[in-house]
C-alpha cells in the first residue's frame, strides 16, 4: 500500500505572523537534556552514548486551528439541534477512519461557492454515488499557498446549503485543503457588513448539524477520486473545538 500524508507539518510561524495565528516552538538539544539527567538523576554526561542527553520540545504556543485540524461541532455553536454541541474529545472514533472520497474543484477562483451542483456535478464525473461514513475532501489547490501570507484569503467555500446536503447523505467527515471551509473570512465580512443578516457569516460552520470537517490539508490533489482510506483522528483535547490531527489517505 501507500499512504499519503495530507497534514501540513506543524513549525514555528514566521515573524511577521500575527499573533493571533502563531506557532512557538522551543527546541532542547542533546546537551541540554544532559544537563537535565545531570541535574534531576545525578548522572554526569559522559555516561550517556557520545555524551548526549535526550532531545525534546517545548510547545509554547500552538492553537487548536493553527494546523491541519478537526473541527468539532462545539467550534460552530454552543447549541445544536437543540443540544450541547459535542466537544473534540466527544466524537465518534469510527467517523474519522472510512472510504475517502475526493472531489476536484480547482477550477473553482477565490471566493468562488461550492455548491450542491458542483458536488453532484463531481460525483456524476467519477461515476460515484455516495454512501453514509464516507470521508469527502474537497481539492482547491490552495495548499499551494500554506504558509503564504495570504493563505486565509486564498480558496473557494463550501455552501450551507452543500454542507447539508452532504450531511443528507450520511457523510459526517468533511476536509478541504484551504484555510477554512466557508469562503474566505475577509470575503465573508464584506458580505455580512453590506447585506446586515443573519446567515452570511459564517454560514456552512453554523448549519445546526453535529458534523466534523478538517481544514487545511495538504496533497488532495495528488489522490485519485475514490478507492482510498482516510485517517484523520484528532487529539484527544478535552472540551475543545477542535483538535490537530496527522490526516493521511491509504492507497492500496
Amino acid at each position: 500500500m501507500t499512504i499519503v500524508d495530507l497534514s501540513a507539518e506543524i513549525a514555528p510561524s514566521p515573524p511577521e505572523t500575527p499573533p493571533v495565528f502563531r506557532t512557538e516552538i522551543d527546541y532542547h538539544d542533546h546537551a541540554a537534556g544532559a544537563a537535565q539527567a545531570q541535574e534531576l538523576l545525578h548522572v554526569p554526561p559522559e555516561l550517556f552514548r557520545a555524551s548526549e542527553g535526550w532531545a525534546t520540545e517545548t510547545i509554547k504556543r500552538l492553537g487548536t486551528h493553527d494546523c491541519t485540524h478537526v473541527d468539532a461541532p462545539w467550534h460552530y455553536n454552543s447549541q445544536i439541534g437543540n443540544a450541547q454541541a459535542q466537544t473534540i474529545d466527544q466524537l465518534p472514533l469510527h467517523w474519522f477512519f472510512g472510504p475517502g472520497i475526493a472531489l476536484d474543484m480547482r477550477h473553482k477562483e477565490d471566493g468562488d461557492s461550492v455548491t450542491i451542483e458542483d458536488a453532484k456535478s463531481a460525483l456524476e464525473a467519477i461515476h460515484h454515488a455516495l454512501k453514509p461514513g464516507e470521508i469527502v475532501l474537497i481539492q482547491t489547490g490552495c495548499d499551494r499557498h500554506y504558509g503564504a501570507p495570504d493563505y486565509a484569503f486564498r480558496g473557494p467555500g463550501v455552501t450551507a446549503e452543500a454542507t447539508l446536503w452532504l450531511w443528507d447523505q450520511g457523510i459526517r467527515v468533511m476536509g478541504i485543503d484551504a484555510w477554512g471551509w466557508d469562503a474566505p473570512l475577509d470575503q465573508q465580512a464584506r458580505e455580512a457588513l453590506t447585506r446586515r443578516e443573519k446567515g452570511v457569516m459564517w454560514a456552512a460552520h453554523q448549519i445546526d448539524r453535529p458534523y466534523a470537517h478538517i481544514e487545511r490539508l495538504v496533497n488532495l490533489s495528488t489522490l485519485p477520486h475514490s478507492g482510498f482510506t482516510v485517517a484523520c483522528f484528532p487529539l484527544k483535547i478535552r472540551d475543545a473545538s477542535a483538535g490537530p490531527c496527522r490526516a493521511v489517505a491509504i492507497l492500496p
